[in-house]
């Protein structure tokens, strides 16, 4: 079967530094293909090179003649259109062979394909609905070859994965890019992997072709050291002089010069990103507790009978459709807006570090290296002081992008720089407000393992599914109705027992239920003796709510002192944190023994008092 893409031998290059060289490639029809490089390799020039937007340097761009071409960009572009219709219908301008009547039902079919409103003003859409409304115009040309730049940037997960179904049953050839590691497992048949300028072919989806990959790294480092060693062999023989003037060793000579212009044309692979995170003083036990808490703004419920309790040391993911609330709820659990119902406590010492995902933190018209420190040329990283650029290099930031403006950056570079800015600031609460979105794979492989590690506590909004599953321990899901589930466990585990519940429930089992339980943290309940169900996990089967522990009414004793607990605990905390202080006066270790001593038991006391307290709370709400 003919190509209906094919780029010969191509060569590009920004200033002194090429993106491509020599490089080849050839789409398929039917095809999906998906392009796979660290931030700044290229990946968005080449999809330019695909559409004929860039010219290359050396080299040819072939596009099957009359090939039906859509193309969705990396960022959401600004649309003069006033509403959605418009939007799409400029997907047809100037495309031959489309009679106008045939225009209107064109673009209701994909309007209603994609849910969307035609009458709906664009400017007034969320980030996310942008996106399909864009996917839309490209969509409604019915193309031969769609090319798509991160085309989960911006959408919640749902939305993924109806992307997912829709790209699957796609007839026309698809190059893409994306970070995505289970969008692009589900959807991509080849990966093209671009790596320091050179374009290679590997069948398969994602997790076959990052298996080969990094065999094939080591390998090649194995082949690169015992090259450098006869390398470094040759020059010492060359360096003795009188055995090289001979006739017989002149092609001796030739091939090391050979060698040594091997040597220099050898692009070295940029090394990992070394991201560590400036950890604070730990804060109290107690970081949120939210009771049947709820926000609304002019009349409208946002959502309402939020019960949660955060400690120490949990990673919290949340997450729901676009619109649900999960950035209102960030802001709810960070004191930015108070409850419109319930109530919402948040703990002491509490030392916070927020990336944004609208990167407000970031002044783009400034140096890379100002957006660390304008006032100098160090920062202080864990006591120790370090240079800006050496600081930047652990995040693959080379010496020549120090004084470029941070708007010449590549969206996964200033994702990069936002992290780096980020992590100079000591922290014992990360929120993590999408963070993945435009990051190359390696950094965010490298950004999984750096939160997981977090000693601190983390909050995560995220749509990237496979980030999520090994980052958290437990989710508060937002469904779109008002309602907020507390669950244990990862987005695997949640999306199973949530197809359980549904599967329960029946045809048009959602509605019976509009709030069927929250699956709480501390109401897991193990299975009643002799295998059999409980009261509580029959319950949950009937209504198709989590499982639940049957509780049984606290005494008014009881209730009382589980109310004086978090009070009780926050004078705990104080005064065991004004103990610890004294403790780092210079001369506290000269004072006389029994003095020290003493002060150290009043710290054992504290502590044990403090667990105590934990296990007392934990007791009577599990009652």
């Amino acid at each position: 079967m003919a190509p209906i893409l094919r780029l010969d031998d191509v060569s590009l290059a920004f200033g002194s530094r090429p993106l491509l060289e020599h490089a080849s490639l050839q789409v398929e029809p039917g095809e999906r293909v998906c392009v796979v490089g660290r931030n700044g390799e290229g990946k968005s020039s080449l999809l330019k090179l695909a559409s004929r937007r860039l010219q290359p340097d050396a080299g040819s761009v072939w596009l099957r003649p009359g090939t039906r071409l859509a193309v969705l960009e990396q960022d959401i572009v600004t649309v003069e259109a006033a509403r959605v219709r418009e939007v799409v219908e400029g997907g047809l301008a100037g495309a031959g062979g489309i009679e106008h009547w045939e225009i209107p039902s064109r673009v209701a079919t994909v309007l209603s394909q994609l849910g969307l409103d035609g009458e709906a003003r664009y400017e007034d859409l969320s980030g996310g609905w942008r996106r399909r409304a864009l996917l839309a115009r490209a969509l409604v040309l019915e193309p031969e070859l769609l090319l798509l730049d991160e085309p989960t940037n911006h959408l919640d997960i749902p939305a993924i994965e109806w992307l997912e179904e829709l790209l699957q049953g796609f007839r026309g050839a698809l190059l893409f890019v994306s970070h995505d590691r289970r969008f692009v497992d589900r959807v991509a048949t080849r990966i093209i992997d671009l790596d320091r300028g050179r374009l290679s072919s590997w069948p398969g989806n994602y997790s076959a072709y990052a298996a080969r990959k990094a065999a094939q790294l080591a390998d090649e480092a194995r082949a690169h050291a015992l090259f450098d060693k006869r390398l470094a062999q040759e020059e010492a023989w060359i360096r003795k002089g009188v055995e090289a003037r001979r006739t017989r060793n002149e092609g001796r000579v030739r091939a090391l010069v050979a060698m040594r212009e091997e040597r220099r044309a050898r692009r070295e692979r940029v090394g990992q990103a070394s991201m560590t995170v400036q950890e604070a003083a730990p804060s109290s036990q107690l970081v949120f507790e939210a009771e049947d808490a709820g926000v609304s703004f002019d009349g409208r419920v946002v959502f309402e009978g939020l019960t949660t309790r955060i400690l120490r040391g949990e990673r919290v993911g949340i997450v729901g459709p676009n619109g649900a609330g999960k950035s209102t709820l960030l802001k709810l659990l960070l004191g930015e807006i108070e409850p419109t119902s319930g109530r919402v406590r948040r703990g002491g010492r509490q030392e916070v570090a927020y990336y944004d995902q609208q990167r407000a933190q970031l002044d783009l018209d400034a140096p890379v290296a100002h957006n660390i420190n304008e006032r100098g040329d160090f920062v202080v990283v864990n006591g120790e002081n370090r240079h800006v650029s050496g600081y930047l290099r652990d995040f693959l930031f080379r010496p020549d992008q120090l004084m470029t403006p941070a708007r010449a950056l590549s969206g996964g570079e200033r994702n990069r720089l936002l992290l780096a800015r980020l992590f100079a600031q000591p922290a014992n609460l990360l929120v993590l407000d999408e963070p993945t979105n435009d990051l190359d794979i390696d950094t965010l492989e490298l950004l999984q393992e750096l939160v997981a590690e977090f000693s601190g506590t983390l909050l995560l909004v995220s749509h990237d599914r496979a980030f999520l599953d090994n980052v958290v321990t437990s989710l508060l899901v937002l469904e779109g109705d008002g309602r907020v589930q507390d669950f244990v466990g990862g987005y695997g585990d949640w999306e199973r027992w949530r197809e359980e519940r549904d599967a329960a429930r029946g045809p048009g089992g959602r509605a019976r239920s509009k709030a069927a339980g929250r699956a709480r943290r501390d109401e897991a309940i193990a299975p009643a003796p002799g295998g059999g169900e409980s009261a509580a996990q029959a319950q949950a089967g009937a209504t198709g709510g989590p499982p639940a522990k049957a509780r049984r009414r606290l005494s008014y004793k009881d209730q009382r002192e589980l109310e004086a607990l978090p009070g009780r605990l926050e004078e705990l905390e104080a005064r065991k944190a004004a103990l610890l202080a004294e403790t780092q006066q210079p001369d506290f270790y000269s004072r006389p023994h029994a003095e020290v001593a003493a002060h150290m038991k009043q710290l054992a006391d504290l502590d044990a008092a403090i667990e105590a307290a934990f296990a007392r709370w934990a007791e009577l709400e599990g009652a």
